[in-house]
């Protein structure tokens, strides 16, 4: 068993867990954060997607002690009271989702491309960054759609 202290959505959280526990494991049973999903236990999906010291990681890949002393976002921490995050807004304009089960990974997976290259980004590099999400529902035409329309907003805002 170890202590572990992570700083998740901006507040340090610490728990108890077996050394073998999983980061989406951590977050999800010892702090009850059940918006990072599960899906396929094989690193395949990219459902448990949060960003990790500003990188996109499947959280099921990332034990929760390597993680010691990082700063974790998770799907919980995007919006601002109300306000959703452009991403988030995005989706839903665009109907980007579907049963809604990979969207949480999707969305952190969007936030990161956002925030590594910037508003100027086009279809090839977001379906390119996109390809370790799975979606078995909407096809991604719509996911694209959200993402670039994320981008133009932020440019906007940034103007």
């Amino acid at each position: 068993m170890s202590d572990v202290t992570i700083n998740v959505n901006g507040t340090d959280r610490s728990a108890t867990v077996e050394d073998r526990t999983l980061l989406v494991d951590f977050l999800r049973e010892a702090l009850g954060l059940t918006g990072t999903h599960v899906g396929c236990d094989t690193s395949q999906c990219g459902a448990c997607t949060v960003i990790l010291d500003g990188k996109a990681v499947k959280s099921c890949t990332v034990l929760a002690v390597m993680a010691e002393g990082s700063e974790v976002r998770t799907i919980e921490g995007l919006a601002e009271g109300d306000e959703l995050h452009p991403v988030q807004a995005a989706f839903c304009k665009h109907h980007a989702l579907q049963c809604g089960f990979c969207t949480p990974g999707m969305i952190m997976a969007a936030v990161n491309i956002l925030e590594r290259h910037g508003p100027d980004i086009d279809e090839a590099l977001v379906r390119h960054q996109l390809e370790g999400n799975l979606c078995r529902c909407t096809g991604y035409h719509n996911i694209v759609k959200a993402v670039l329309d994320a981008a133009q907003q932020t440019r906007i805002a940034a103007e």
